[in-house]
């Protein structure tokens, strides 16, 4: 239903173009009235604000990559949480060692090395000072993880519940990795205490306002390229992978390498949503790879309406305002609330909200029709 009332529609239709131009001016207004107003004024956006819809953005950037295969490919992974976390570990190396002697040791190692009595930094924090080679890492990593991970799943034809299940175990036994303190990644607590970037203090309001509109430039670009790639021949054929895979294959596709390039594109999308996520936040640690962090992410998708691409980003900002309501006033709720949700969307809002608001129209429009004839 929902992919036959997109093609009408041409997936975004000009107000929803309208409406995805006002949300990107009005995000974009956010850290300016943060600079240009000061404390107290009318206009001010605190900074707390910014540092929030920041975070959300990048959720949002992680919740579309995981549309893309979900939605849009029928695989369902409960892992995605893995690629997020390293590429924010990737660029968060690069944030640990611009720390310098500043930290708590005043040492050229992290404290959590000093703590641990290393005397150098492990072979794969080599070329780690140089920000680029980080970046190239926040790609890669996650890129060839997947891939790898990717090529041999779909090749064992493995699918369904039997793919969702070991993508969870993949996320799984990388968190239990990473709390190791000798694995070299700050163990239990991860890497926290970033002072510059580039340079530029990383608490600064200017260059929080650089990070926030990096993100919104990215996920608006992550967005514009999703849609041309469900647009194309090459999403007719992601579809079909969903719709019918042996269908496909009758008709002389392997599917093999169409799933392992949106599997792979999914993960290098979510890895850089990390990157982004981390220096604003200003922690990483393991516990973003835990399993209930990726199932996290495909609540938000199926609330906001997989397969529709602005459905993950608004069910992003949805469940996580939830979530930031509820942690504040009743967090021992909070889980209850998120079951709640999700079962409700389960039985009765199985399109999601834009799903709900798209027979809403539809309703609307056959009324008038009606009491115009």
């Amino acid at each position: 239903m929902t992919s036959s009332y997109q093609s009408k529609q041409g997936l975004f239709t000009r107000p929803v173009w309208l409406a995805i131009a006002a949300c990107t001016l009005l995000a974009a207004l956010l850290p300016t009235f943060n600079l240009a107003f000061a404390e107290g004024h009318a206009l001010h956006v605190s900074a707390y604000t910014v540092a929030l819809v920041g975070k959300f953005m990048c959720y949002a950037l992680a919740a579309l990559a995981l549309d893309l295969v979900w939605g849009y490919t029928g695989i369902l992974s409960l892992g995605h949480g893995v690629f997020f976390a390293l590429g924010a570990y990737a660029h968060g190396m690069y944030l640990m060692r611009a720390i310098g002697d500043q930290g708590q040791y005043h040492s050229s190692l992290p404290d959590f090395m000093v703590f641990l009595d290393w005397k150098t930094y492990p072979w794969y924090w080599a070329f780690t000072e140089h920000f680029w080679y980080c970046m190239a890492l926040v790609v890669l990593v996650p890129g060839v993880l997947a891939f790898v991970f990717g090529y041999f799943a779909f090749r064992s034809r493995i699918k369904g519940v039997y793919f969702s299940i070991i993508t969870q175990a993949m996320t799984y036994a990388f968190m239990l990795l990473f709390f190791r303190n000798d694995t070299g990644f700050g163990g239990n607590n991860g890497f926290t205490d970033f002072k510059t970037i580039l340079g530029h203090d990383i608490t600064a309001p200017a260059t929080r306002a650089v990070l926030f509109l990096l993100t919104l430039a990215f996920l608006l670009a992550a967005l514009i390229g999703a849609r041309a790639i469900v647009r194309s021949k090459l999403g007719r054929v992601l579809q079909g992978v969903r719709d019918s895979e042996a269908r496909l294959m009758f008709l002389g596709y392997n599917p093999l390498w169409f799933k392992l390039f949106v599997w792979t594109l999914s993960a290098v999308l979510c890895g850089i949503a990390g990157a982004l996520y981390v220096p604003q936040v200003g922690i990483i640690n393991p516990s973003e790879m835990s399993p209930a962090n990726s199932i996290e992410m495909v609540v938000w998708v199926a609330v906001g309406g997989r397969g529709t691409l602005i459905g993950p980003i608004l069910g992003a900002f949805t469940v996580n305002g939830l979530k930031s309501w509820f942690t504040a006033a009743l967090p021992e709720l909070w889980l209850f609330a998120l079951g709640l949700l999700f079962i409700v969307v389960t039985l009765f809002m199985q399109q999601g909200m834009l799903g709900v608001l798209s027979k809403l129209k539809r309703r609307k429009t056959a009324v008038v029709a009606e009491e115009a004839a």
